[in-house]
């Protein structure tokens, strides 16, 4: 296996407000409009896609049909970005946008600056700063 991960799916409870808030609330580019089901949007390295929670649960496989979403299943996802004043921003626009702020930002144990939000279907979004430095395509270094 490749050291990559190509794209993380969303399973969502609705996928045209899924649609507004993640291109419209956040900016994230996409040119899917949801007629095909799915929506797809471009990042920086990995993608994001949105499904109907259904829908995901039942290609998965039968053993996950009639699943329903939980409030934190051990993962988060994270947007990094390079400054304390992008966290904060971010942050605002999410709320703006529907999201509800989970952790406020503040300064990190690791010395870097971070907070939580979640989004319409209450999946955790990290957005932090300090905890890496940026390759040229907006990637990070990890070390």
């Amino acid at each position: 296996m490749e050291p990559r991960i190509s794209l993380i799916t969303l399973g969502v409870q609705d996928l045209p407000r899924s649609l507004a808030f993640y291109r419209d609330g956040l900016g994230l580019p996409t040119t899917w409009t949801g007629d095909r089901g799915v929506v797809f949007f471009q990042t920086q390295g990995t993608s994001l896609a949105l499904y109907p929670f259904d829908k995901l649960a039942e290609d998965v496989g039968e053993a996950f049909e009639g699943s329903t979403p939980v409030r934190f299943g051990g993962i988060t996802l994270a947007h990094n970005v390079r400054t304390k004043e992008e966290v904060d921003q971010v942050l605002a626009a999410a709320e703006a946008a529907g999201a509800k702020i989970e952790k406020p930002g503040q300064d990190t144990f690791w010395g870097g600056y971070s907070g939580y939000f979640s989004d319409l279907d209450g999946y955790l979004w990290e957005v932090a700063s300090g905890a890496f430095e940026f390759n040229e395509d907006g990637s990070l270094q990890i070390p």
